[in-house]
């Protein structure tokens, strides 16, 4: 329906292939003492008269040894910024009130405390608790009209619907009826479910708008208050389901009208309703490349009529994924991010099809955006620069946030080039190299080869900060986007389907080759390394060559088949990999497991105690079967950690057994 769409820069931030920061004299490297104090920035919401912008700092407390968040609000000039909660209370997700008169946000007050809304009056004053969920609140909305509140909220244990409170966390047997039973940082999962529902002030509870033994979740208001759209599964059963569709739900009706508004194979997500209500812009899995993997899609930009379920996908010939769309104040354009090549860009493109138009379009990571009237604001990394928050100008941006500044002031940081070279195969694949600091181009130096989690992710302009602390310690560091790796087309995307540690180790081996040949990597001395998929590829790396004298392992997997009914990913699993019992040579051949005794390189493996994403039975597999292979080896085991470690003392602990780790086995003897 649309012609090739063309991508157009709108205005000229300078592109280099690489951006250097050399140490000065009053610079010091950088410790991990420096990143546990380096706080980060996220959730710009701009005021509904733009000249506000409020947001969020994560900070750790070492004493209490617990991350807390903290709001503030700067002026959308720039400016000394202002606390708008208290430090000693962990608050976030701030909402302007359509009417401009408050900022409301998430918060747990008190020991045990469950999150619930809370409002500032502009005006000044206290903050006001608006909602008491004895269960909670998981996200909330204005209404339009700033009146109401939308609340998502999961239903109650049956210990919370009884009266007595001490009942609320007693321990009760898990009874297991569904096909998806487990999930990170919940355990087991029962038949409640998350819903909708809608709070005026000074009601005695909210009302339930939505209802099932369904998900309810993505859900944002009309322009005129009247309904609320949402995403939800209610195939026959959700849970041998990969799809999801956008809903529609009548707020006022008695019976709470409900309407489904697309009806496509894949997954529809992430709805904005167009100002004038009769539209939905949506991201959308069912596009040119519907033939591929049902798990690694493109994501595209769409809409459609409410009522009509004739989709239009508006990027359909642009193979990178987009994300968060939302109507600009006029409904003419569609705001989104973009991911490509290692950046994530914010974009735009015509509501009726079009030209795509990159707004921020730099060596740099977009990861949220937040519009208002004229004012847009991002919250963007770059490769020597955390988070921050900037206002997008005509021709610039501008910085409106300096939250890392000052721990970061004396740090110098290490250059970061993108690399570009061929695969086995001759497939094109690109990596980031940081140097260590002050590098000399005649020297070659021990080098870290760092893989991403996913592997639908992929590496970026943004501020690494576990390269820049191997750089800091004198590594060299690639960070590859192999196949697998998302911002490179559906095919690129597609390349590990059902086919793990195959093309993807051809890609990460053919980086450290590409080091070696740009007189950068010292081939006697090279570690290798990552988290969940990197510590994944890792396995493979080391079960099929002896070339890497170190490495680390971290929330991995070992026996394919232990894992299925174990951990999350039971539908993943037979989607990708086809029944164990039915394929039972493709699993014991995705398994490294299986070739542990090829291995020669030290390994350090890692993980949290209660991690159903990649159980710890993985880590603990290969450690022993290493151990009994008499293989320098070592396992760590973070008790009460899920899939990311969140306790501040223990990410400390594993960014040091890191830098200890490689330093034993990658440094010569007369650098240690």
């Amino acid at each position: 329906m649309f012609t090739r769409l063309r991508i157009t820069l709108v205005f000229g931030f300078s592109i280099l292939s690489s951006i250097a920061v050399l140490a000065q004299d009053d610079q010091r490297p950088l410790t991990v003492d420096d990143l546990i104090a380096l706080n980060e920035v996220s959730s710009p919401q701009v005021s509904p008269d733009g000249e506000w912008v409020a947001y969020v700092v994560r900070s750790r407390d070492m004493e209490e040894d617990e991350s807390n968040t903290q709001i503030w609000m700067v002026s959308g000039t720039g400016g000394e910024p202002i606390p708008m909660t208290s430090v000693d209370t962990s608050a976030s997700d701030p909402q302007w009130s359509p009417d401009n008169k408050y900022l409301a946000f998430k918060a747990s007050r008190g020991e045990d405390a469950k999150a619930q809304v809370w409002s500032l009056n502009r005006l000044g004053g206290e903050a006001v608790q608006l909602t008491a969920v004895k269960q909670g609140i998981s996200e909330f909305a204005w209404s339009p009209d700033s009146s109401r509140l939308m609340l998502l909220i999961t239903d109650p244990t049956l210990a919370q619907l009884t009266e007595d409170e001490e009942d609320d966390d007693k321990p009760l047997p898990k009874v297991i009826d569904r096909m998806q039973f487990k999930e990170d940082n919940i355990g087991y999962l029962d038949r409640r479910r998350a819903h909708i529902y809608v709070f005026s002030r000074g009601d005695d509870a909210p009302v339930q708008i939505t209802a099932g033994d369904y998900d309810d979740s993505d859900p944002v208001w009309s322009a005129d208050g009247k309904s609320i759209a949402f995403v939800s599964d209610r195939s026959a059963d959700a849970d041998l389901n990969y799809g999801t569709d956008i809903f529609v739900v009548n707020v006022d009706d008695d019976d709470h009208r409900l309407t489904q508004i697309t009806s496509n194979p894949g997954r529809d997500f992430e709805p904005a309703f167009s100002p004038d209500g009769r539209s939905i812009a949506y991201v959308t899995t069912t596009g040119p490349d519907v033939g591929g993997s049902a798990l690694t899609p493109t994501r595209y930009l769409a809409v459609t009529e409410i009522g009509a379920d004739q989709r239009i996908v508006l990027t359909p010939d642009l193979d990178r994924n987009v994300a968060d769309p939302e109507y600009s104040s006029d409904g003419r354009n569609i705001y989104f991010r973009l991911q490509d090549s290692g950046v994530d860009h914010l974009a735009r493109v015509r509501a009726s099809g079009g030209d795509v138009v990159r707004l921020v379009d730099r060596q740099a990571s977009v990861s949220d955006f937040d519009m208002s009237g004229d004012m847009t604001v991002v919250a963007m990394s770059q490769a020597v620069q955390p988070t921050e928050i900037y206002a997008v100008e005509a021709d610039r941006l501008k910085r409106l946030t300096h939250v890392t500044d000052a721990a970061l002031a004396d740090i110098a940081r290490a250059p970061v080039e993108k690399l570009r070279f061929n695969s086995a195969d001759g497939t094109s694949v690109e990596a980031f190299l940081v140097r260590p600091l002050n590098s000399d181009p005649d020297t070659r130096y021990p080098t870290i080869l760092w893989l991403h989690g996913g592997p639908a992710s992929q590496f970026t302009f943004a501020y690494n900060e576990i390269a820049q602390l191997y750089a800091a310690n004198g590594y060299a560091v690639i960070l590859p986007n192999p196949r697998g790796s998302t911002g490179y087309g559906s095919e690129f995307a597609h390349g590990t389907v059902a086919a793990w540690g195959k093309n993807d180790f051809d890609d990460v081996m053919a980086a450290i080759e590409h080091g070696i040949e740009i007189g950068v990597v010292d081939a006697e001395h090279i570690g290798v390394g990552g988290w969940s998929y990197g510590g994944i590829l890792t396995n493979y790396v080391i079960t099929q060559t002896q070339r890497f004298k170190a490495a680390m392992s971290g929330a991995s997997l070992g026996l394919v088949a232990a894992n299925y009914g174990h951990d999350q990913y039971q539908l993943m699993y037979e989607l990708e990999f086809g029944l164990p019992w039915e394929y039972p040579e493709r699993w014991a051949e995705l398994s490294p497991f299986n070739k542990v005794e090829n291995i020669t390189t030290p390994t350090l493996w890692m993980g949290g105690d209660v991690d159903w994403n990649v159980p710890i039975n993985n880590s603990e597999q290969m450690y022993i079967a290493m151990k009994r292979l008499g293989i320098e080896t070592q396992l760590v085991v973070y008790p009460g950690e899920h899939h990311g470690i969140r306790r501040p003392s223990f990410q400390k602990d594993r960014q040091e057994r890191w830098v200890a780790w490689f330093d034993q086995y990658l440094k010569p003897v007369a650098e240690k």
